[in-house]
């Protein structure tokens, strides 16, 4: 393993990855090769006064080394070529052919290092009318149909904040890249260039959809099919103190455990399947939650097939007995998600917390081969900067 390693025996102990400092679905691949024991060598711009301050409260960020460099000189270019030259990733999240005008394209790499796994995270992908054009999580989801299809019908769609896009679209789709690319090479010695779009990642979390429409289970009208709201039984409902409650009751079983919990006679209900029953089922379902305040039903249905949830904020989160029995959030210090997955046979521990830019600049000059005397060079030029340039 690597000097840079964050922890002893993460699934992905004695790989590295080369990540070029960006911003959202990069970072948060990173991170996740990063939690799973990867040595992330994340190269940064040179830090600028408060930009070199390091925030332990910044999780994106963790489990990486830092190493700060002005990529505007062909001296930097030259150091980051000699640090790609023994990685097995690479990760960067410019428009396409910014890496390519810096002299760090992936021909360039993958000529120096062939069997290198080349990451290219953007919105709209690397070719295609839009690929040049600006763009963010709201506008790369829109265009898949994944935004249109959330929300109540009578109103806009919803704002699935930039979950759906940068990091399950965007980021999880880069990160599973890049291990299939570094499987391929470990069998055949040659790597590839990843082209993960948000746009394609979001298009393939809609395949388990599309699939319905096929199949005609699925409408394109909102609100107006099983996993949309458009059913009684699977849906959000306002308890009494103004916090809300799920079901998802979609079973026959789990509606009949709903409603004896509930305490509402099933005949009084009628089949569900009749579809004009549905607005008196509703009705019903929707006075009978406002009843009692949320965490009365939370407790009712605590353990039970009924397939019922507390809606809770983030900082309640943690505090379920559920999330606490897994420790879903690290044991100490603000709200931190643990890693994820979780391995038997490996470790997935915290990884180290965010490093200052720069933080680990000299040590890694140190670790491919560069004497002190060129790396003093580099400093006094401000090709390379530390943690203490700044301060």
């Amino acid at each position: 393993m690597t000097s840079g390693s964050n922890r002893s025996n993460g699934p992905l102990q004695g790989l590295r990855v080369v990540e070029f400092a960006g911003i959202g679905p990069g970072p948060f691949a990173a991170m996740m090769l990063a939690d799973m024991g990867a040595d992330v060598i994340r190269i940064d711009r040179p830090p600028a006064g408060q930009d070199s301050v390091s925030s332990a409260n910044d999780f994106m960020s963790r489990g990486r080394r830092s190493l700060a460099m002005n990529l505007k000189s062909p001296e930097a270019v030259e150091v980051a070529l000699q640090i790609i030259d023994s990685a097995d990733a690479l990760i960067e999240g410019f428009r396409p052919g910014v890496m390519e005008r810096l002299g760090l394209g992936p021909d360039v790499c993958s000529a120096r290092n062939p069997g290198l796994v080349y990451g290219r995270m953007t919105g709209w992908g690397q070719s295609g009318p839009l690929a040049h054009s600006a763009g963010h999580d709201l506008n790369y989801i829109a265009l898949t149909g994944a935004l249109w299809a959330t929300g109540d019908v009578d109103r806009p769609p919803s704002f699935p904040m930039n979950l759906l896009g940068d990091f399950g679209g965007g980021g999880m789709y880069l990160a599973y890249g890049l291990v299939v690319g570094m499987l391929k090479a470990q069998r055949t010695g040659h790597g590839d260039v990843v082209d993960a779009a948000i746009c394609d990642g979001t298009n393939s979390l809609m395949t388990f959809i599309h699939a319905w429409r096929a199949q005609g289970n699925w409408q394109d009208q909102r609100a107006a099919n099983l996993l949309d709201g458009g059913v009684p039984w699977y849906s959000v409902y306002t308890c009494a103190d103004g916090k809300w409650i799920t079901v998802a009751a979609l079973e026959l079983k789990f509606w009949h455990e709903l409603l004896n919990l509930l305490g509402i006679d099933l005949a009084a209900v009628g089949e569900r399947e009749d579809k004009s029953q549905w607005p008196e089922i509703r009705l019903l379902l929707t006075e009978k939650f406002a009843s009692q305040p949320r965490d009365f039903w939370a407790e009712l249905f605590a353990g039970s097939d009924a397939c019922v949830a507390p809606v809770l904020n983030p900082a309640e989160a943690r505090f379920h007995s559920h999330m606490a029995a897994r420790n879903a959030f690290a044991p100490q210090g603000a709200d931190q998600p643990m890693p994820a997955p979780r391995f038997t046979d490996c470790q997935t521990a915290l990884p180290m917390p965010a490093v200052a830019v720069g933080s680990d600049s000299v040590q890694i000059l140190e670790e491919i081969g560069i004497n002190k005397a060129e790396i003093q060079d580099l400093l006094s030029k401000g090709i390379v900067s530390t943690v203490d340039d700044k301060q």
